[in-house]
């Protein structure tokens, strides 16, 4: 997530402080579904020229086609790798988590 552009910031919370990460939507590229209100970031993997033995995959954010095609290939070539995978391992994935705040209110955790 720290690929992103992002400001780490502190909230207060029922437990105290919060620290967490602040990740603004529109610079980084991040679609918001009008009706559920969840957040998404597009990815696209690639296959490792030499592949690891836990990845043969690397993740990169899958940009609008008007920002890619304004980029150099020196910018594409520096895009911030995002994570890896291994296709054919299996994995859970649990639906989103998301809870709306005020500015001025406290965290819900």
């Amino acid at each position: 997530m720290s690929e992103l552009k992002h400001v780490i910031t502190s909230r207060k919370g029922k437990s105290g402080e919060v620290k967490g990460i602040f990740i603004p939507l529109e610079v980084n590229h991040l679609e918001q579904n009008q009706k559920n209100g969840n957040v998404y970031l597009n990815m696209v993997a690639f296959e490792m020229r030499e592949p690891k033995e836990w990845a043969d995959h690397i993740i990169k954010q899958s940009l609008p086609l008007e920002v890619r095609e304004a980029m150099t290939d020196e910018d594409k070539k520096n895009e911030p790798i995002l994570g890896n995978l291994q296709t054919g391992a299996g994995s859970v994935s649990s639906g989103p988590v998301s809870v709306e705040v005020d500015e001025d209110d406290d965290l819900p955790f």
